[in-house]
């Protein structure tokens, strides 16, 4: 006679299958994160399973927990990262995780009319964009002649106040500048967009900067 007590750990996990949850997992969007990205760190990742049941159950609505704005480096994608599946990150992703008008309205999208509370802009070691604004700050003045028209001299001019700001600093200077793009990011996110300045102001949505580390998976909140 099979023992009816079997079926139940099957309805468990269907449950939490079909919902994209992990057991245990915290209220709190960024603790919610960082626990993915230890999980991520000690290679002890969530196994995801019933995805089938989770894309129907958000095909026709979303409720993402976190926007994340990250570069968009093969290395370094979020929902990896933070160790989430389908439908849980609202991620925008570009070289360099820099802010244009295209990233702005896909942030206040996301923060307005899907409520979601938290926006990390995580930039992460040795990018390239950033290296690019780096050797570009090097050379002397009129070598830039010819590159205004380059898609990559576009990319150079938005990270280069963030490098102008990190040879103030002692280190290295690479990895000071991408701290420094981060902070230029978030500064430029409350100045360009009154409705997310405003959002953070009433506390409906918290506005954090994270550096990704290549080497050992962690994430580190700046804060």
């Amino acid at each position: 006679m099979k023992r009816a007590w079997l079926l139940v750990p099957l309805f468990v996990l269907a449950a939490c299958a079909s919902s994209g949850a992990v057991v245990n997992d915290p209220a709190d969007p960024l603790e919610r994160l960082q626990q993915g990205n230890a999980r991520f760190v000690a290679g002890t990742t969530a196994k995801w399973s019933g995805l089938a049941e989770r894309r129907i159950e958000v095909a026709q609505t979303q409720h993402p927990f976190a926007i994340i704005l990250s570069c968009s480096d093969s290395r370094v994608g979020p929902e990896q990262v933070f160790d989430r599946t389908v439908g849980d990150l609202f991620v925008v992703r570009n070289a360099g995780n820099v802010t244009d008008d295209h990233v702005l309205c896909t942030i206040k999208y996301g923060a307005e009319h899907l409520h979601v509370p938290l926006l990390v802009v995580m930039g992460h070691e040795r990018c390239g964009a950033v290296t690019a604004a780096v050797e570009a700050g090097k050379k002397p003045a009129g070598a830039h002649a010819g590159e205004s028209h380059d898609h990559i001299g576009s990319l150079v001019k938005s990270i280069a106040p963030a490098v102008v700001e990190a040879q103030k600093e002692p280190g290295d200077l690479l990895d000071n500048a991408v701290r420094a793009n981060i902070r230029l990011v978030l500064a430029n996110i409350r100045k360009m967009s009154p409705v997310l300045a405003e959002l953070e102001h009433e506390g409906k949505l918290r506005i954090v900067g994270a550096r990704y580390d290549l080497d050992t998976g962690e994430v580190t909140i700046l804060e």
